[in-house]
């Protein structure tokens, strides 16, 4: 292997040793329609899969796709590192959807669909209701649906009218009888209405548009009703920011919120066998092209399905599982709150959600600073936050009595911008000091920072993660966080709240990781360290995307040089694994289950001669947060949790039931199930078992 001037491994196989970013999403994507189509995974659960398919790819149309369509126009000639131009790309996405589509339209209705029916729960049309069905409907139409309808027509007087980003509408031909004249007409599907509309308040849907379809008559009379579909329209919708020009970056984001919803149109979702003159017309309205015109024979816009998710039928449901309170705070349930505090001068406490509760430790610990005298101020980043969140509250109480209270909020938060710039306000006018981070990066660091005076002077109190502060989240995506009083990360994270919040540059810390100044230098570094041990080299990485070819050619050295390394990639890898005299010695998997593997975890060494060391942050492996982002990553010192940690990598290697192997061309092939071993189980028996042991040695 030779090496260019920039230090990157070259080699033989030249862009080739890269797979495409765009593509391994699709890749991504088609491992979760593959658990809609698993029979032994619980049918509530296969539907919300489908749900989550129909999100993702609805941002990745309004994101990669909208993006790649930007570069066409603006004849950007540059390839991917994987060597693919932005035409191979879109042709490529083309071509791997509609296989993929006809996989969801299958799934769907020939095994969704009639297994629900087996338990009475059933996902209807109009054409499907009976007479008593039919009744209920066209008065419920009449009383809800009917008001809030308007219908508009295209012809010389009544321009195309213009189609908001992912609003579902009915197109449908309406022919005057008396001049015998044709037009088209379009009605837009309320968004404010149920997508599925419960029948009899029981576990039997509806699909809102053939209600609304059945009723065009009401719509048009006097008019003849034609052919009539319904379709979908997709738009850009990446904020574009020049922030170097702004005066108020919170007016700039509401401006460009607005803005967004007359982006370009990217997709157009249509119901199969919508004719070929309302197919063109839609294209040419829009300015399509015939491939981006997607017909399903499905409803669309499949993330209604929450609602559906949402019944009460045990059989169909995934086993309950609580949050356990870990046993360094059961003490603290029943007493006063900076009990807390004590816990924390005694020693770090590691915490796994959604295995752990969220409620009972990250928030119960900002509303304990709030709420304790002797706190003085609290420091806070706020990525996404949940709607009714306990801790923005706390913040909001800890300002109104008087403590300092500074908050980090990312107004540029992708598709949370209007949620997080409603929490901005509140926050200012409770006395929050509020700040937008630093311009040109997202602030993407998870951290807490709380100062209190005590006995023997001022002692910080910190949490770090690799997840959001959002309580509804926390129940289903797999992070880890650190709560810890080390003096060290305090004096670190005291430091990297003064870079956010006030004029700095950033420097080197004791003991955290930030980018984007040091950490693809550091963490290639550490590859590096491995690499000079050869065979005895070790590292595991945890993560939800890998993308950054500096980091990928610096794992395919260590590879080179008998490194055995281990990848848990739950989306996006560009990295190839198994090429002899490259990446021979590294294994990629994929992790996809009922909880959202989103935790990062940089591990190195583990051997007697080569002592494991762990990171844990919130930077995955991408360009944008290596570059583009602040992002910090903590090391693991206490040799318990070091353990621990080690202990949860161990046994996502050894899943073998809800997990994919990568292999040397970037496809994916579900790991056959020997033992029936699911890390997420495992992890979920183990805290409630030792739960129990707590409860008891509690008595």
């Amino acid at each position: 292997m030779s090496m260019d001037s920039s230090g990157q491994m070259v080699g033989l196989m030249g862009a080739s040793r890269f797979v495409n970013r765009e593509i391994s999403w699709v890749k991504f994507s088609e491992r979760i329609i593959e658990l809609t189509e698993d029979p032994a995974i619980p049918l509530l659960e296969r539907l919300k899969f489908l749900a989550i398919f129909s999100t993702g790819l609805d941002e990745f149309f309004q994101v990669r796709v909208a993006g790649l369509k930007d570069r066409l126009a603006a004849s950007v000639r540059s390839k991917t590192p994987d060597g693919m131009s932005t035409r191979e790309q879109l042709r490529a996405i083309r071509y791997l959807l509609g296989p993929l589509l006809d996989r969801v339209g299958a799934v769907y209705n020939s095994q969704i669909l009639p297994e629900l029916k087996q338990y009475g729960v059933e996902i209807l049309t109009w054409d499907e209701l009976d007479d008593d069905d039919h009744k209920l409907m066209s008065d419920i139409f009449d009383r809800r649906i009917f008001p809030v309808l308007t219908p508009l027509a295209v012809d010389p007087a009544h321009p195309f009218p213009y189609i908001s980003n992912l609003s579902l509408n009915l197109v449908l031909q309406v022919n005057d009888p008396t001049t015998t004249d044709a037009r088209i007409a379009r009605v837009k599907v309320p968004p404010i209405l149920p997508r599925f509309v419960p029948l009899d308040e029981g576990n039997r849907f509806v699909t809102l548009e053939s209600v609304i379809a059945a009723h065009l008559q009401r719509l048009f009379p006097e008019m003849l009703i034609g052919e009539h579909f319904a379709f979908r329209v997709t738009r850009n919708a990446d904020l574009t920011l020049e922030e170097e020009e702004a005066d108020d970056l919170l007016e700039l984001v509401e401006m460009e919120l607005r803005r967004r919803r007359f982006g370009r149109a990217v997709r157009v979702e249509i119901s199969k066998g919508a004719s070929q003159e309302v197919k063109e017309l839609i294209a040419q309205e829009l300015k399509l092209h015939p491939d981006d015109i997607y017909e399903v024979d499905f409803p669309l816009d499949l993330s209604g399905l929450w609602a559906v998710y949402d019944i009460d039928v045990p059989e169909l449901e995934a086993p309950q599982f609580t949050p356990v309170t870990p046993a360094q705070f059961l003490d603290v349930a029943s007493q006063r709150r900076s009990d807390i505090f004590e816990v924390l001068r005694r020693e770090d406490v590691l915490l796994h959600h959604p295995y752990e509760s969220f409620s009972n430790t990250v928030e119960a610990f900002v509303e304990a600073a709030a709420e304790d005298p002797d706190v003085l101020a609290i420091k806070q980043t706020l990525y996404r936050t949940s709607g009714d969140s306990r801790i923005m509250a706390a913040l909001i109480r800890a300002a109104e009595a008087g403590k300092q209270v500074a908050v980090l909020v990312e107004l540029k938060a992708r598709f949370d911008e209007q949620a997080n710039i409603s929490w901005a306000k509140r926050l200012e006018e409770a006395g929050v000091h509020v700040v937008y981070g630093l311009m040109g990066f997202k602030t993407h660091i998870k951290a807490a920072l709380v100062i209190r005076s005590e006995v023997d002077g001022i002692r910080s109190y910190c949490h770090l993660g690799t997840g959001n502060y959002n309580s509804k989240t926390a129940k289903v995506y797999e992070d880890i966080g650190l709560l810890t009083s080390d003096v060290d990360v305090g004096r670190d994270l005291t430091e990297v709240f003064n870079l956010l919040t006030g004029f700095s540059r950033p420097g080197r810390y004791s003991k955290m990781i930030l980018a984007p100044s040091f950490l693809r230098m550091r963490l290639i570094e550490l590859i590096q360290e491995q690499e000079s041990l050869r065979e005895q080299g070790r590292i595991i990485i945890k993560v939800n995307n890998l993308t950054d070819p500096a980091i990928i050619d610096a794992l395919y050295k260590a590879s080179s040089q008998d490194v055995s390394i281990d990848i848990i990639a739950r989306g996006i890898c560009c990295l190839r694994p198994g090429i002899p005299g490259m990446s021979e010695n590294i294994s990629v998997k994929s992790i996809v289950g009922r909880y959202l593997e989103h935790s990062r975890v940089f591990c190195f060494g583990g051997t007697a001669d080569n002592p494991v060391r762990i990171w844990v942050g919130s930077a995955d492996l991408m360009e944008r947060n290596l570059d583009r982002r602040i992002e910090a990553i903590f090391p693991i010192l206490d040799e318990l949790n070091l353990t621990r940690i080690l202990d949860i990598l161990r046994l996502g290697l050894a899943d073998d039931t809800n997990s994919w192997s990568m292999d040397s061309s970037g496809n994916y092939t579900r790991v056959e199930s020997k033992i029936g071993f699911s890390v997420q189980e495992t992890l979920s028996n183990l805290a409630t078992e030792a739960a129990k042991r707590d409860s008891v040695a509690q008595i």
